[in-house]
């Protein structure tokens, strides 16, 4: 601003020399050398050599000696100004100031105290009251920024608006009493009622909604929208909050994450809990996800396929094309180490419902075959690969299956031997019952009986038959 004063100035100097050549009568009250204008009660009463300063109101501009383009509306209005292109509309407004330059107070005792501070803008009743030295602030409703002394760069619009702030710089609080508490937190930024009203000194914290983040006092670095969301947090750091209600009743917490209206309203104390879709309350446990209306909905698609998270947290699907692998290679024997694995029943330590489990321990699984677990981000043994399990049982049942059917090849055989071989007993069996009764019926005497056990015992003794001729 201070490169616009010369071309200001030969403007206000032709506009002079325009109402000299153009003068009415009578002439204007209050004029004097240099473009001063003064009405008031020792208004201007100091001026030496400054020029084009406006002062109505008793003690208006009462100090300003050399000071230039200051304008002063209102009983006392830069009252104690030494500086230039300062701009004070309403009684006490800039009344302290001395040396602070480029300043705009519209409202009664807006930036009374101010004393070097520059660039601030202070509308309405009191706004930026006992500010001295801070630099570059805007306050725009009564009271806005009252407190602050040499807090910079900080924008208040509503009443009350960062209304004790005093060192905190940066910050921007829009809305009745938005930041209404914060002393030296920086780079804030409340937008509606009551939002980060009770902040003192937490750093770039963010909230949009009434009451959003109202209770926060200490913490750092949360994010809030929505209508008292993250209302209760006071130390609480690097949460995020989206939705009316969201992290409700989070405190000390940090890393949480909510996304929906009510969600997660049943976080308190727990850290890095992450809460998605409306009313999704969660569980106040660390280190936890949780996802609405997933569960109990059967994919509309035949082609959906399993989820599945690394230790880095990435979640994505395990491939099984061939043109994602390498050193491709039949299991074989490698299979069998699942032989020496030991299910185990159990229960979850934080499963308060008490269900009955089914499974491995890994570290067990480890001992076996160090592949078939998955570590945790630190490296610690974490899980089971039950997928890598699944396959190798299926190798396993592949090679079983394989030596059921050889079996099966065999038994066939081996009931085919025992048919044709009980046939060709049943044969002889039959072939030996017509000799006898041929016999029987050649010789029906003794004799023939005679024959008959002689034929009957050379069968038995392993012998050659005995001829037989049928006469008939």
């Amino acid at each position: 601003m201070k490169t616009s004063v010369p071309l200001i100035t030969i403007a206000l100097v032709c506009f002079a020399v325009v109402q000299n050549t153009q003068a009415v009568s009578p002439p204007p009250d209050g004029g004097y050398p240099g473009g001063n204008t003064a009405e008031g009660q020792n208004a201007l009463t100091s001026l030496t050599t400054g020029f084009y300063n406006n002062a109505v109101g008793i003690y208006a501009l009462l100090s300003v000696t050399t000071g230039s383009f200051n304008t002063a509306e209102g009983a006392g209005a830069l009252l104690a100004n030494t500086a230039n292109e300062n701009t004070a509309t309403g009684a006490g407004a800039l009344l302290s100031n001395t040396t602070g330059d480029n300043n705009t107070a519209n409202g009664t005792f807006g930036l009374f105290s101010n004393t070097e501070g520059f660039e601030n803008t202070a509308v309405g009743d009191s706004a930026l009251f006992s500010n001295t030295t801070g630099p570059v602030n805007t306050a725009i409703g009564a009271f806005a920024l009252f407190n602050n002394t040499e807090g910079s760069a900080n924008t208040a619009i509503g009443h009350s608006a960062l209304l004790f702030n005093t060192t905190g710089f940066d910050n921007i609080a829009i809305g009745a009493g938005a930041l209404l508490e914060n002393i030296d937190g920086a780079q804030n930024t409340a937008i509606g009622d009551l939002a980060l009203r009770n902040n003192t000194s937490g750093t770039d914290n963010t909230a949009c909604g009434g009451f959003a983040l109202s209770g926060n006092t200490t913490g750092d670095s949360n994010t809030a929208t929505g209508l008292s969301a993250l209302e209760s947090n006071t130390e609480g750091n690097y949460n995020t909050a989206n939705g009316f209600a969201a992290l409700a009743n989070n405190t000390t917490s940090i890393n949480n994450t909510a996304l929906g209206n009510a969600a997660g309203g049943n976080i308190f104390a727990a850290d890095n809990v992450i809460c998605i879709g409306a009313n999704v309350a969660g569980v106040d446990v660390s280190d936890t996800c949780f996802i609405g209306n997933i569960r109990d909905v059967t994919t509309q698609n035949g082609d959906a396929i399993a989820v599945v998270i690394d230790s880095a947290g990435q979640l994505g699907t395990a491939n099984s094309s061939r043109r994602f692998k390498k050193e491709i290679k039949a299991m074989d024997t490698a299979s069998e180490a699942i032989l020496a694995l030991k299910p185990v029943t159990f229960d979850y330590k934080t499963d308060k419902t008490g269900t009955q489990q089914f499974g491995l321990i890994a570290e067990e699984v480890a001992q076996v075959n160090p592949d078939l677990v998955a570590r945790d981000k630190n490296g610690d043994i974490y899980t089971v690969r039950y997928d890598a399990v699944n396959a190798m049982l299926l190798n396993e049942f592949l090679k079983e299956h394989r030596k059921n059917e050889e079996q099966e090849k065999t038994i066939v055989e081996l009931k085919c031997g025992m048919t044709a071989l009980a046939a060709t007993v049943k044969e002889q069996a039959a072939h030996i019952q017509k000799v006898s009764a041929q016999l029987a019926a050649a010789s029906p005497s003794d004799a023939g009986l005679e024959a008959g056990k002689f034929a009957t015992g050379r069968i038995r003794g392993g012998g050659p038959a005995p001829q037989v001729v049928n006469n008939d």
